[in-house]
């Protein structure tokens, strides 16, 4: 069943509006880097082989030019930051924002091999009451930021959060790299940023709104374009 959906979106997503001939993917565009040129510098984005819808819907939308001109549209520091909304564009200020897309859901691929650690790109979603299978938004997504934790605090995490073991070499990441464990295989992660992962901080550290546009940057941070570039095997950071 699980194999017989996936073919069913991929259908979906090629007969949709965002499947006309200049947003058909290509081998080679799989093996593109996704640049983000934002408001407040540029980051790289690699996607995972091992999350094939995510990664081909994200391509897709990147190079029909969806996500250009949007805003980081929820930034909470030492958690993650927040864009995808289309409706976000034209948004004027005090606006709140969060609930546009393209009105299609992606199905969840968890990977054990993925998880929150500070630099990923994983998808945003409607809650489990609403949407049990945890199937991601079409368009929006979120970057990591979290925290450096201890033992004892990721101890803390599994006895009263998770109610079970993170798995050690995951636990030697949290403890260095650090990332958001308690996202973990309840949203889909696809891909991580190889390039500026510096201005995950500057863009996470912007004063934001305590009104009814809870967590929306004061000053706007704008998505100014994202294209493929040649991949490298290298990045200077």
């Amino acid at each position: 069943m699980k194999k017989s959906y996936s073919l069913l979106f991929l259908l979906f997503l090629a007969i949709s509006v965002f499947g006309q001939k200049d947003s058909s993917i290509s081998k080679k565009d799989r093996k593109r880097d996704v640049l983000i040129q934002t408001t407040m510098g540029d980051m790289v984005i690699r996607l995972s082989d091992s999350t094939p819808l995510h990664r081909d819907n994200f391509l897709k939308l990147v190079k029909v030019g969806y996500f250009d001109s949007i805003l980081f549209h929820r930034v909470i520091n030492h958690f993650m930051i927040q864009a995808g909304d289309p409706n976000s564009k034209n948004a004027g200020p005090g606006i709140p924002l969060g609930n546009g897309g393209p009105g299609y859901t992606v199905p969840a691929e968890f990977r054990t091999t993925l998880f929150h650690k500070k630099g990923v790109i994983a998808a945003a979603r409607m809650g489990d009451d609403v949407n049990p299978e945890k199937a991601s938004s079409g368009s929006q997504f979120y970057i990591t930021q979290g925290k450096v934790f201890t033992d004892a605090g990721l101890d803390s995490l599994e006895t009263y959060r998770l109610k079970r073991k993170i798995p050690a070499n995951l636990r030697e990441v949290y403890k260095t790299i650090g990332g958001t464990p308690h996202l973990d295989q309840g949203y889909t992660v696809f891909g991580e940023v190889v390039n500026g992962i510096e201005v995950i901080d500057k863009i996470a550290a912007v004063p934001t709104s305590r009104k009814a546009d809870r967590d929306r940057p004061l000053e706007d941070v704008r998505i100014m374009k994202m294209k493929l570039i040649k991949r490298k095997k290298k990045y200077k950071n």
